[in-house]
């Protein structure tokens, strides 16, 4: 697991708009507790923060330098904002080497079920406890060939090497479905149709009676808008 190492300066000043400046210069206004002590305000660096998140996952360890002083933290909790997606605000947990912690940790699929099968997700994240400095990024779980009428749950997850599952090894990670066929797929959408009050539409050849070998009169070219017998008449004029 790797270790990010932040350099973070102390907080003097609280609210919105201290913590507006702080953002406004490129820092990200964060909190650190745990082990009894006394709630600490600081800043971290925004690039490096986010980096630490993007390449460690959301259990990265982090290494908090304040005063001089190096501290183990996690994340415990992270605001961001709605449309830029930019860190507003961190909840930081102080942990020591050898300790262990209880976190979530996301669960990735890899692989392909077989042809027949459609897998139904039912858990992203699964809880487990570990030694805070070996947490991981994910628990990989591979579908290669499941067919339908399959499970897994969580206690059938590769767990690393240490970790104890706190999540019920009974609860339904993946399950696996039948594929439907297509005349299941129309039936399906015919009935929806049907509840939502939509009536399929005839198309133009169906609604007007035409089949296969029906001659369509060419339409009358309209032109200039004269008539058959007007343009003979100029003709003979001429």
């Amino acid at each position: 697991m790797a270790d990010f190492r932040l350099v973070a300066e102390a907080r003097t000043e609280f609210g919105k708009g201290s913590a507006r400046r702080t953002r406004r210069a490129g820092r990200i206004p964060a909190v650190l507790y745990g082990h009894g002590q006394d709630v600490v305000h600081l800043s971290l660096p925004a690039r490096e923060f986010a980096a630490a998140l993007r390449n460690g996952g959301t259990n990265a360890l982090l290494t908090i330098v304040l005063d001089g002083t190096e501290q183990l933290a996690l994340t415990k909790a992270v605001q961001r904002d709605p449309l830029t997606r930019q860190h507003e605000h961190a909840d930081l947990l102080l942990v020591r080497r050898g300790e262990r912690t209880t976190v979530e940790v996301p669960v990735v699929v890899v692989g392909e079920p077989g042809p027949d099968a459609i897998s139904n997700h039912q858990l992203n994240t699964v809880s487990i406890e570990a030694d805070a400095t070996r947490l991981p990024e994910s628990i990989e779980v591979d579908v290669t060939g499941r067919t339908a009428g399959e499970n897994i749950t969580a206690g059938d997850l590769p767990l690393p090497a240490g970790a104890t599952l706190v999540t019920d090894p009974e609860a339904l990670v993946i399950g696996f479905l039948g594929a439907p066929s297509a005349a299941e797929l129309e039936a399906e959408l015919a009935e929806a149709e049907a509840e939502a009050g939509i009536e399929r539409e005839e198309s133009a050849e169906a609604a007007e009676g035409v089949g296969e070998g029906d001659v369509v009169p060419e339409p009358l070219d309209q032109g200039s808008g004269e008539s058959m017998g007007s343009a003979e008449k100029s003709a003979r004029d001429n």
